[in-house]
């Protein structure tokens, strides 16, 4: 294993990450830079100094998933079956089964099974990287390593990206953020704010990728071309599968509304276990959510009711609860309930159960 003469330090120290990425640029180095802080680290590949690919270890799919989902406005596949499908196949569910590059071999698998194509893996990587690096810029301390052995391997290349520019963007991104929480306008202007432009390059295919930078307030003409693109992709897509949420709690039955993809869920909120029977009966569910603890009516008892009545009797029920206990595991068995979702529960925590019983 060789490393550059920038160093290979494993002591916290003061860092500079403009002055290094400035080293590696000037360098043309080719390798992984590798930088930790805390419980966190970042990772940048580079080729002949430009940047191949740029990942943040933070909430790694999650940030994926908020670029795809956005995208998935303007590219059908990507709707939530297939993103969930993604983190299925390479989001760790612990240390120990982590895989390497795991967020790239995603994006990879996306343009194998023709989801994206190498033109929009780029963007992505492009819109990606920016992000990661926005992070790193701002990083005071840490320590680091400079691997010349370690690339993506065989892994296919979307893009070399100019660090320079990139910098730079991001530079400019981070004095608007600081510019609108302290906003200074001069007499009769205004604060600054943020865009993100798009690419010069457009992607080989006819869709055209795009997306609203944070804080920016977007003009008339976008807010029309937005809601005309989800009103066709909404006639386009209709909801595929529709689910039952019971629930005393408003709260919880909004936050599982706001999890499920609209273009691939219609969702039945309901909050009165009393009623709970006949709108099911009414909306005809291909899967049902179903809280446990609720006013005059147990959860356990609502399935076992619902498992009695023939058009139900196959349907999957989730019970959703706060209780971890194994009688409670029990119970949810003996009621011949499909799965047990513990409160509180992640996005991703929540589409992989419901993938899981009505894929």
């Amino acid at each position: 294993m060789s490393t550059s003469p920038i160093g290979n330090y494993r002591l916290f120290q003061k860092l500079h990450p403009l002055s290094l990425l400035a080293q590696l640029t000037s360098r043309r180095a080719t390798g992984h830079l590798r930088v930790y802080s805390g419980t966190v680290s970042w990772s940048i590949f580079l080729e002949n100094g430009k940047l191949t690919y740029a990942s943040y270890s933070d909430k790694l799919f999650e940030r994926l998933d908020s670029h795809l989902r956005r995208l998935s406005q303007q590219i059908p596949t990507l709707n939530s079956a297939t993103r969930v499908q993604m983190r299925l196949m390479f989001e760790a569910k612990n240390e120990n089964q982590s895989i390497p590059n795991a967020d790239y071999q995603a994006i990879c698998w996306l343009v194998d099974q023709e989801h994206i194509t190498p033109s929009q893996a780029a963007y992505l990587i492009d819109e990606l990287a920016k992000e990661v690096l926005e992070s790193f810029l701002a990083l005071k301390e840490g320590s680091y390593e400079f691997n010349s052995d370690v690339s993506l391997g065989e892994l296919p290349k979307f893009g070399r990206l100019d660090l320079r520019l990139l910098v730079e963007h991001c530079q400019k991104q981070l004095r608007n953020r600081q510019n609108i929480q302290s906003p200074v306008p001069a007499s009769g202007g205004s604060p600054v704010t943020s865009t993100t432009r798009l690419p010069q390059t457009q992607p080989q295919s006819s869709i055209k990728i795009g997306q609203q930078a944070p804080l920016q307030r977007p003009n008339n003409f976008e807010v029309a071309e937005e809601r005309n693109q989800t009103f066709t992709q909404q006639t386009v897509n209709k909801s595929l599968y529709t689910i039952a949420c019971i629930d005393d709690s408003q709260t919880v039955l909004n936050s599982i509304n706001h999890f499920l993809d609209e273009s691939t869920f219609s969702v039945v909120m309901i909050n009165d276990p009393v009623k709970a029977l006949m709108q099911i009966l009414r909306s005809k569910p291909d899967l049902i959510l179903l809280d446990v603890e609720m006013p005059n009516l147990d959860g356990y008892e609502l399935c076992s009711l619902l498992r009695r009545h023939s058009n139900f009797k196959n349907t999957p029920i989730i019970m959703v609860t706060g209780r971890t206990g194994f009688i409670d595991r029990a119970k949810a068995k003996v009621v011949r309930s499909s799965g047990y979702l513990t409160k509180p529960f992640t996005q991703s925590e929540l589409l992989k159960m419901v993938f899981k019983h009505i894929s």
